[in-house]
């Protein structure tokens, strides 16, 4: 067991004193060596060796002064020498070790000074040995503790990753697979994870496999067998004559060894990479990331190996979400109680039971990150407290009596059932963590062994399993996770049903994705207990689009109030190449929160600004609860937008700029029928695409163009055999397009796609004889007014909060975005204006016509001609609603909801558009003669 911290600094104290006059290297440096590891309570011959013998550069032997393989190397000199020269030394002997051999630090003396170089954080610290006891923390990796700072994103944790994966394909090649090997390898990491940081001996399983199993590898997997029985087994009833080796492993219990497993088989190789992973330091590895990094090990994809973290949920994003949902709010708490005179001590006393009786639930809990960062956090506060009711280093102080805060508290569910384990192990590694700054902070040594507590992860489908069954609603206070992020379009058949069971009273349940099932679930789970508060990450297709008018007034019906809200976000992986997802993380419960917060992002990939709101609604903006309904009509009187005319020809009316050359080199009076056709791409890009427009052709005309007739019956024959009866139908009609909707008048033409990267969609005119695609809209007979108000920032903005994603570009609708928009009231001068400054934007995007509207509305090239005009647009427009300006884009789109409130409520009941249903040809369009 470790020494506390204030007896080292006594030892450290008497050391300084008796070494005060040394100066002989040759006389003095063994002893000198000898004690100054009896400081911290370590018997040196048991982890390294003087006079180590190794091969330098050269093919010279060289002798290292004392060596710990793969933790310390020392270098001594006599008193005055220069220690730069003693490092040099040090480092020359390098190339004369292997591998696993490498030291992490460097600690060079002259009895006088002494200098330890860290070699991984390229950091060294330099003190006199009259300075020695004030610096005893530094050597914390020969006391058996740990370091306080831990970096998730330390690349200790990949080369960890590349080692332990090694041994996974060499066993998994071997025939060593499936749960037994999945168990094995949590076991090993374990018990590496251990030995660093004082749950065993320091390098106790090191030496267990250095001095106990042959190098051959040949009797490694019956030794580690009998090592995980022992670990199982209390100290009180183990074998009388087992092995010294193996009797001072600690009983550690916790069901993690409980299980037999088959025998695994090792051979050299296997064993010297099990070594290798022995060399680790593996105290720098946060078991926050434990389970991600256990996944990249089992992961055999080797481009998933190499990036550590592609499952990896940043600590970052974690705290996003469990600082507003309990963290910020009880580290106010704390800060007022220790402020305040009057029942100070009482006052501690209470907040520290009411830290011990939070109890949490993460529904999808994965391996476990949400539960350890929130665990960690839990008990870091937990020590502000007993540092400010008991004094750091007070004598007499048990330890194991102060702590109060336990795993036991959290609570999870889990699909798949490995990563249960592994939660429950993450958990373990933190509580241990916790507890060895505890013992650091009051200078004595704490660890919990056997485990008697553990948290409560439960394997099972989240959806089909009672909570209640998990954790008592009436006892649980913090509901939080990440549920799956899948989307509709990609739920297997289980998964719809588990959506159409949660949302069985839900009218278009299927448009939702997976993770609304949580929301529900969680809304039903806190009925009887409403001071429970919930947060979940969640993909930001449930605030926008059509998803938010199908599941949100089912949850406003069942009293939810939301509490905060991070708006749009990166929700990044570390794994370079891995696609980014946009997320948003809302916090809610059925009481009402007394402070909200609207967490803005002015950069998607950047930190957010908290903005206090007065109510959040399910666009996460700070309005009244409105939910905007998929309309037939739009709510002011402006001119219908119409969808494109959608061909379903299987791409044979559809002609390439090389295929319209083809064709009329040997039918050249098929001219006439080829008409531009533009789709959402093409007009953004300017990317030439035309179409066969057979709408009036004869017989007569048609039978003398054969090559064209060869389309007409590929036309025929595709939707012949098409599964859709109306398709089917129109196999009748071949020469037309399954829906004609092509405007007789110029137009206005809006894309149903553009890049979330734009600040304005590019919309634009067209003549009727362009044909629009089923991937863009129209608005025949719109004015320069019209054309103003849609390329403005205010309806680009409204546009960005409500419209629907495609990955992350946005989805322009018209029954969601169009038809809801409140438009302004301009007086007959406003609109003037608003038609000037829209002519000069037209104009501006005229000075360049070889470039494309991807090009002008490039943030980056967008030419100051043309943001210069759209700035005096964009003021017109906000003129015309009565404003100047507006300090955000949060609060301009509030400004439109509490307009889209007045607008509607002095509307009749809306005419909705169902979800699905097909769209008729539309009459007052005719096609072209």
């Amino acid at each position: 067991m470790a020494l506390a911290w204030n007896e080292i600094k006594d030892r450290a104290l008497a050391f300084s004193r008796d070494w005060a006059k040394a100066e002989s290297e040759d006389a003095d440096a063994k002893p000198f060596w000898i004690e100054f590891f009896q400081v911290f309570g370590i018997n040196q011959r048991r982890i390294g060796s003087f006079e180590q013998k190794v091969k330098k550069l050269g093919d010279r032997d060289g002798y290292i002064d004392w060596l710990w393989k793969g933790n310390l190397l020392i270098e001594h000199k006599s008193r005055g020498k220069d220690l730069d020269r003693a490092y040099q030394q040090a480092i020359d002997y390098f190339p004369g070790l292997k591998e696993h051999e490498l030291p992490r630090f460097v600690l060079v003396s002259d009895f006088a000074r002494f200098r330890l170089y860290d070699m991984i954080e390229g950091t060294h610290s330099e003190f006199l040995l009259k300075e020695l006891y004030k610096n005893v923390k530094l050597f914390w990796f020969i006391a058996g503790y740990q370091p306080q700072k831990i970096s998730p994103q330390s690349p200790v944790n990949a080369k960890a990753v590349q080692r332990m994966a090694r041994l996974h394909d060499r066993l998994k090649q071997i025939g060593y697979t499936g749960h037994a090997l999945e168990v094995y390898l949590v076991r090993l990491l374990f018990c590496l994870f251990a030995e660093d940081t004082g749950i065993f001996e320091r390098t106790q399983f090191t030496e267990f496999i250095e001095q106990q199993t042959r190098e051959d590898g040949s009797d490694l997997a019956p030794q580690l067998a009998q090592l995980f029985d022992v670990l199982n087994t209390p100290e009180t009833a183990r074998l009388r004559n087992l092995d010294d080796t193996l009797s001072r492993f600690p009983y550690i219990n916790g069901k993690l060894f409980e299980e037999r497993l088959p025998f695994a088989s090792f051979d050299r190789d296997m064993r010297a990479a099990l070594l290798y992973c022995c060399a680790i330091d593996w105290s720098g590895i946060s078991p926050a990331i434990f389970g991600s990094l256990f996944q990249n090990i089992m992961d055999e994809t080797p481009n998933a190996r190499r990036n550590l973290g592609a499952h990896y949920t940043t600590e970052e994003n974690i705290l996003k979400l469990i600082g507003p949902l309990f963290l910020d709010e009880l580290r106010t708490e704390f800060d007022k109680i220790r402020h305040t005179v009057k029942s100070r001590t009482q006052n501690l006393q209470a907040f520290h039971a009411k830290l011990a009786g939070l109890k949490f639930l993460d529904p999808a809990c994965g391996c476990g990150n949400f539960l350890v960062i929130a665990y960690r956090e839990l008990r870091k506060l937990e020590l502000e407290v007993l540092r400010e009711l008991h004094h750091s280093g007070q004598q007499a102080l048990d330890i194991a009596t102060i702590i109060q805060v336990d795993v036991d508290q959290f609570h999870g569910i889990e699909i798949e059932e490995f990563p249960v384990q592994i939660a429950q192990v993450a958990l373990w590694l933190t509580d241990h963590q916790m507890n060895a700054l505890v013992s650091e902070e009051f200078g004595q040594y704490f660890i919990r062994l056997p485990l008697k507590k553990s948290a409560h992860i439960v394997h099972g489908n989240a959806l089909r399993l009672d909570w209640n069954s998990v954790i008592a609603t009436e006892e649980c206070d913090i509901v939080m996770g990440n549920p799956p992020f899948i989307g509709k379009t990609y739920l297997n058949d289980a998964q719809r049903t588990d959506v159409a069971t949660i949302f069985h009273d839900t009218k278009n349940a299927g448009l939702l994705d997976y993770v609304a099932c949580w929301y529900r679930k969680a809304t039903d789970f806190i009925a009887a207990h409403p001071a429970i508060r919930v947060a979940f990450v969640s993909t930001n297709s449930i605030t926008q689009g059509e998803q938010v008018g199908v599941l949100w007034p089912d949850l406003l019906r069942h009293g939810v109030h939301l509490h905060f809200a991070h708006r749009t976000f990166q929700w990044s992986s570390e794994a370079s190449g891995k696609a980014a997802v946009h997320c948003v993380i809302i916090g809610f419960g059925l009481q009402e929160a007394a402070q909200k917060i609207i967490f803005e992002y002015a950069d998607i990939q950047g930190e957010p600004h908290a903005v206090a709101a007065k109510n959040i609604n399910p666009y996460l903006v700070d309005a009244a609860n409105a939910v905007l309904e998929n309309r037939t009509h739009p709510i002011c009187d402006v001119p219908k937008m119409i969808n494109g005319s959608k061909p379903a020809d299987g791409g044979n009316l559809l002609l390439s700029d090389e295929e319209k050359h083809k064709l009329l080199e040997v039918e050249p009076q098929a001219e006439k029928f080829i008409r531009p056709f533009l789709g959402a791409d093409e007009f953004i890009n300017n990317i030439p695409r035309w179409c066969l427009w057979l709408v009036g052709v004869s017989p007569s005309e048609l039978r003398t163009m054969p090559h064209v007739m060869q389309r007409v019956e590929a036309v025929r024959s595709m939707r012949s055999a098409s599964k859709d009866a109306q398709t089917q139908k129109d196999a009748a009609t071949p020469t037309l397009f399954q829906k004609i909707r092509q405007p007789v008048e110029p137009y206005l033409l809006v894309p149903s796609v553009s890049s979330e990267n734009r600040l304005y969609v590019p919309i634009g005119y067209l003549q009727p004889e362009i044909i629009v695609s089923n991937l863009v809209y129209s608005i025949p007979n719109a004015t320069l007014y019209h054309f103003g108000i849609l390329t403005s920032t205010m309806h680009n903005a409204w546009m960005r909060t409500v419209c629907g994603r495609l990955k992350s570009d946005y989805r322009y609708s018209v029954g969601i975005v169009y038809n809801n928009f409140p438009w302004p009231e301009p007086t007959d001068t406003q609109r003037q204006t608003i038609e000037t400054a829209a002519q000069v934007v037209l104009d501006a995007r005229a000075q360049f016509p070889s470039s494309t509207l991807a090009d002008l509305y490039d943030p980056l090239a967008m030419p100051p001609e043309l943001v210069r005009a759209h700035q005096t647009l964009d003021r017109a427009v906000d003129a015309a609603y009565g404003k100047k300006s507006f300090a955000s884009e949060a609060e301009r789109v509030a400004f439109l909801f509490e307009r889209y409130q007045t607008i509607t409520s002095l509307l009749p009941a809306a005419t909705t558009r169902k979800p699905g249903k097909k769209t008729a040809k539309q009459p007052g369009h005719d096609p072209l003669p």
